[in-house]
């Protein structure tokens, strides 16, 4: 008799863009030509000062454990680029090195949340939020982001969550925002440090996207006063130094917090390796004019990609704020062709058309919120992305295609209209 797995490993939601990864390039290794539009990675090489460092640590035998927070050079070199580019009173003793972003995620929590505690979401949401509030067995409290309202966070959800929750504890803001591009304005930080300042209500700040901000700057709500101390701000290299395989990322907060988070590496990584260290700390001091300039290339591809789906009838797109992401509202089609928005996501790749397709999620993979929209992520060239444009509207038209695809694929039903806003 097989050992029982847990309820938390039987239940366990996963960041359905590595599921879609894997459908893409089991058709790709088929033969079928696939415009990989669902994975949010960068196309670009990673940064050259990074790559030279990585490889100097390499021979100088960087290679053993290194203290659990970090080497102290990284963190100061981590410390001086947030208070040089975001305005961040930050020292290396508030820096805490991590195998890319996403884990701060469950040490946050585990810093933070106990059983039955409340913890808002705004969602559509980063699909890995919920579990790691889960693993605490904490509750998740969602409250939708709306596209009128350039999905900004709500100031009167917080206000409600805070005043009406048995037990508020934990705010999660994602900003720039994945996976609808949306950015919390400096007044909307303003504003949630006002509510939650003196509070004893921590905030995971989620800031992977801090260099793909097309209108003005990064804005982090630690920038507000004594926001370390009630908050967890996330950085990775992933995306602005094109260094996601390298797993690495660093996470800003007050001594005591990074302490505390320090300990939970030790428990669980040890440590992150020396080499990835070394390598994103010269990322940081000597590549910023490369980065810029790939920031820039990316931003081209979010305005060719929302322009060509502004177009398409049935399709309604914000103009691109920041993130490489596209998040189209497509109800109308849906609604139309009787399918979910997720269904139309996995029909475009899998159903379309023989021999070619487009990889991207439907807003569904997010949370009920997103439902009626899709994530195109713009890791592609852009004559790929103008393919997967000229495309879509052929495969929207194929009504017997989407018949068929809904005959094997029964569960892409859509039971029931989405509202149109």
């Amino acid at each position: 008799m097989p050992v029982e797995l847990s309820h938390f490993a039987r239940n366990l939601n996963v960041e359905t863009a590595f599921t879609v990864l894997a459908v893409a390039k089991q058709l790709k290794s088929q033969g079928k030509d696939v415009v990989e539009l669902e994975i949010g990675d960068s196309p670009f090489d990673s940064t050259a000062s990074a790559k030279s460092a990585g490889l100097d640590a390499i021979r100088e035998n960087q290679s053993h454990y290194c203290p659990s927070p970090g080497l102290p050079t990284f963190r100061q070199a981590a410390a001086d680029f947030v208070r040089r580019e975001f305005s961040i009173p930050a020292k290396a003793e508030n820096i805490v090195a991590g195998a890319g972003a996403k884990i701060f995620q469950q040490f946050f929590c585990e810093a933070f949340l106990n059983p039955g505690d409340g913890a808002l979401v705004f969602s559509p949401h980063f699909p890995t939020f919920l579990p790691n509030i889960e693993r605490r067995q904490a509750r998740a409290v969602l409250h939708p982001l709306r596209q009128e309202n350039e999905f900004r966070p709500d100031l009167a959800a917080i206000e409600q969550f805070l005043s009406t929750d048995p037990n508020p504890k934990a705010i999660f803001v994602n900003s720039p925002h994945n996976p609808t591009g949306g950015v919390a304005t400096e007044d909307d930080l303003r504003a949630i440090a006002d509510l939650v300042r003196g509070k004893n209500v921590a905030v995971f700040s989620d800031e992977p996207y801090c260099h793909m901000v097309w209108k003005g700057r990064h804005r982090s709500l630690l920038e507000q006063p004594g926001m370390l101390d009630q908050c967890v701000a996330a950085y990775t290299f992933s995306k602005s130094y094109s260094m996601s395989g390298w797993r690495l990322g660093f996470a800003v907060s007050s001594a005591t917090i990074c302490d505390a988070i320090g300990k939970m590496i030790n428990t669980s990584l040890s440590c992150v390796p020396p080499i990835v260290q070394l390598a994103g700390k010269a990322a940081l001091e000597a590549d910023s004019s490369e980065r810029d300039h790939v920031m820039q290339l990316f931003r081209e591809k979010v305005v060719l990609l929302a322009t060509g789906l502004s177009r398409i009838p049935g399709v309604k797109v914000l103009d691109p704020t920041a993130t490489f992401y596209v998040f189209p509202n497509v109800a109308p089609i849906c609604n139309r062709l009787g399918i979910t928005s997720h269904g139309l996501a996995l029909y475009l790749l899998e159903g379309a058309d023989d021999h070619f397709g487009v990889a991207c999620l439907g807003g569904e993979c997010f949370g009920d919120a997103g439902a009626g929209f899709l994530r195109f992520s713009c890791a592609e060239p852009n004559e790929r992305l103008q393919q997967a444009i000229d495309f879509l509207p052929i495969a929207i038209s194929r009504v017997d295609r989407v018949k068929k695809y809904l005959e094997t694929h029964p569960k892409f039903r859509l039971a029931a209209g989405y509202t149109i806003p």
